[in-house]
């Protein structure tokens, strides 16, 4: 069986080449591609920035003129050695300055053998003693057995100036110490950020998720999180920006990068039609190549001083489909943080498709929405509106939507609307013959049509009489209303005087007029 195992697994490196490897899992013998070169990052995982600035020409005067800050930023080991330096040629050029004036006025010769001569500095006879003097008024140690006289007036000169000098360098090298030393930075490194950043979906949306947490019990003060996307790109224009910087918002417009960080949080960002990662899905996270920086800042309660942490998630530190383990419980009175499993993520069902093609699936899945047919505007009042009711009333489509509002009439109106309704139709449906010829069935009008033709047909049908006199109901816009009118005196009566249309069928138009007309037309 082991002989087995090693001429397949030479069978397979000569098929495959030697990166391959074939590793052991529950689901049996698997075949794993060569991971990625490590590429180039640009926030490191611990925060620094692999920016190097380079060919500054002239502009390096700048660092000198900001000197103090210049010196902030230096590693320690350069801080030391100035630190050193600076002490050690000072007390040293001082040191000398007091020789060189105990050899111009003789001390060095007379000093120690003449008890009547007064020396500059008592009991300065070499450069040693004098280096020794020095240190004595510099550390204010005082011994009392070197010390300036009244008879030196260069020398007092010099014990003034060496006192400014040594507070000057004092101030300037104890400050940049203290400075360094009391930097937040090492604050940051007590704020932990998840190894792995995941994409999966919470609340029925697609979102990348990292978290972070805080080592102290010391809070970081108003607490606030943003990140970065860094991905080259090029514009319609054919311009190219490599390391093109992009806001991925993690709650700004909700408050929610706004954090109380007291245990530890999982940031959330919304993968939305706004967010750059729109159109990424499972299979094109394999090909992207993109880096997100993720910045925290926050002031630091015991020095209220501002810290600021950073760190960086590549495409390879993205998990589809994973979710962070829980790190909370419940213990007898307290909370129990534990951060053994604060990188850790397991798999859950996500859906390997992008935003994108979701939205686009579900629009061609889902039905199309009926058309709404819009409200009629209530009618004017007045005779202007009059006409206007009129014409709608005429119009097929208001009248199949009077029709439609009958059925909500009483069950006693109803039916005496179905009967009415059945007797014009039956009228309708023999056919009426219109004076001059013509037949005419109003079996496919609309009910208040019918209404109206059939109430003018009868005063049609009267021979002999040249006037008709049609009376029309009110037109309030409603059947249910014309209905109500009918058995009430009519609102509105007025009387139409209209030429019979049959007698203009069988001559002229002057053998209708009344015999006194046709006589005095005749006389004319």
């Amino acid at each position: 069986m082991k002989k087995g195992g090693i001429g397949t697994m030479s069978a397979i490196r000569r098929k495959f080449g030697e990166d391959y490897q074939v590793v052991n899992t529950n689901r049996g013998m698997t075949f794993c591609a060569p991971t990625k070169r490590k590429r180039q990052r640009f926030v490191e995982k611990n925060g620094r920035c692999n920016v190097q600035h380079g060919n500054l020409g002239g502009e390096t005067s700048r660092y000198i003129s900001d000197l103090f800050t210049t010196l902030v930023d230096l590693k320690w080991r350069w801080n030391l050695l100035i630190f050193i330096l600076t002490y050690t040629v000072a007390w040293l050029v001082m040191a000398s300055m007091w020789w060189l004036i105990a050899y111009i006025r003789g001390d060095l010769n007379r000093g120690g053998h003449d008890a009547s001569y007064t020396p500059c500095v008592a009991n300065v006879y070499n450069f040693p003693s004098a280096f020794l003097f020095f240190i004595e008024t510099e550390a204010t140690i005082g011994y009392g057995y070197r010390y300036i006289t009244e008879k030196c007036p260069e020398g007092i000169i010099l014990f003034l100036f060496q006192s400014l000098l040594g507070s000057i360098v004092d101030a300037f090298l104890i400050g940049c110490m203290f400075i360094k030393m009391s930097q937040p930075k090492k604050r940051a490194e007590t704020l932990m950020f998840s190894q792995d950043a995941v994409i999966s979906q919470r609340d029925g949306k697609l979102c990348l998720m990292f978290r972070v947490g805080n080592l102290r019990n010391s809070h970081m003060v108003s607490a606030q999180i943003r990140c970065k996307l860094i991905k080259s790109r090029q514009t319609p224009e054919g311009e190219f920006l490599p390391l093109d910087q992009c806001e991925l918002d993690v709650g700004f417009g909700t408050g929610a990068d706004q954090l109380f960080l007291v245990s530890p949080l999982t940031i959330c960002h919304e993968i939305n039609s706004r967010s750059p990662f729109f159109d990424l899905s499972q299979r094109s996270l394999m090909n992207e190549q993109f880096e997100i920086v993720v910045i925290l800042e926050g002031i630091v309660e015991t020095t209220g001083m501002t810290c600021q942490a950073r760190t960086s998630y590549t495409e390879d530190e993205v998990l589809w489909g994973h979710r962070f383990l829980p790190v909370m419980s419940l213990e007898e009175g307290f909370f129990r943080v534990d951060y053994s499993q604060f990188h850790n993520t397991f798999e859950v069902p996500t859906p390997p498709y992008s935003v994108k093609e979701q939205e686009e699936k579900s629009s061609l899945t889902s039905p199309n929405p009926l058309p709404v047919a819009p409200t009629p505007s209530s009618p004017p009042t007045g005779n202007g509106g009059r006409g206007s009711r009129r014409g709608r009333l005429l119009s097929a489509d208001h009248a199949d939507n009077a029709e439609d509002q009958s059925a909500k009439l009483p069950s006693k109106l109803q039916r005496m609307s179905s009967t009415r309704e059945e007797q014009l139709w039956r009228g309708g449906k023999s056919g009426v013959a219109l004076p001059g010829g013509k037949a005419s069935s109003t079996g496919d009008l609309p009910l208040s049509i019918q209404r109206l033709r059939s109430s003018s047909i009868p005063a049609a049908r009267q021979g002999g009489r040249p006037e008709e006199q049609v009376q029309l109901l009110s037109l309030d816009g409603d059947a249910e209303e014309a209905e109500l009118e009918r058995h009430k005196p009519p609102a509105a009566i007025s009387a139409i005087t209209t030429p019979n249309p049959g007698s203009f069928a069988g001559g002229r138009p002057e053998d209708n007029l009344p015999p006194k007309l046709r006589r005095m037309n005749a006389d004319r």
